[in-house]
């Protein structure tokens, strides 16, 4: 099955990202258009999810903006990597454990080559290094068409999560590859997606 890869260089505000993404999931339904895996930034943005309390939101002063996807509130800034997907779960085993077994695997690989030990955590969905989280995770399923993604820090500005209680944590901090190893990459974005690629075809 062929999978379309959009590596956008510029910044994606988070409005026209999801109107794109759900324009996708309606195209993959009808079997009109190719399933997606698509490399992003989006410019500073609190998005939440189904599952989130406005007790999250620490400073009221922030502008939320209200996604389908699964999870609570997190942040969205320069310097983090989004990796959204549009997978066909009936062309492939309709298991969403494994689909989320998967996206882990490929963000801990992805770590991996920068000596980065990234790990799971059965209770708190994401990657974690030294307990602090690197990279968050929320799916949306609607008649087996999966789709939004993970999010991974390389070096964004971590003092913006001070405004809200990431993922509805508030005993665990966040990290970065910048902040973990004190290395900033490059031309990390094609590698990034040979990695989900060659795991996505596994399903």
């Amino acid at each position: 099955m062929s999978i379309e890869i959009k590596i956008s260089k510029k910044r994606i505000p988070y409005k026209m990202a999801m109107l794109y993404l759900s324009k996708r999931v309606e195209e993959v339904k009808k079997g009109k258009n190719r399933e997606l895996l698509w490399i992003l930034e989006h410019p500073t943005t609190y998005s939440a999810g189904i599952s989130f309390n406005k007790k999250e939101i620490l400073d009221k002063k922030i502008k939320i903006i209200k996604s389908n996807r699964g999870g609570k509130i997190t942040l969205h800034n320069p310097g983090q990597k989004i990796v959204y997907f549009v997978i066909d779960l009936n062309n492939r085993k309709k298991d969403i454990r494994k689909l989320i077994d998967l996206v882990e695997n490929s963000l801990i690989q992805f770590l991996n080559i920068y000596k980065i030990i990234g790990k799971k955590d059965r209770k708190n969905i994401g990657i974690w290094v030294n307990n602090k989280k690197i990279a968050a995770i929320g799916i949306r399923v609607s008649k087996w068409i999966a789709y939004h993604g993970c999010s991974i820090n390389i070096s964004n500005n971590l003092n913006q999560y001070l405004k809200i209680i990431p993922c509805g944590l508030s005993n665990k901090k966040v990290t970065s590859i910048l902040k973990e190893k004190n290395i900033k990459i490059k031309n990390y974005e094609n590698k990034l997606a040979e990695i989900f690629i060659k795991n996505i075809s596994s399903i």
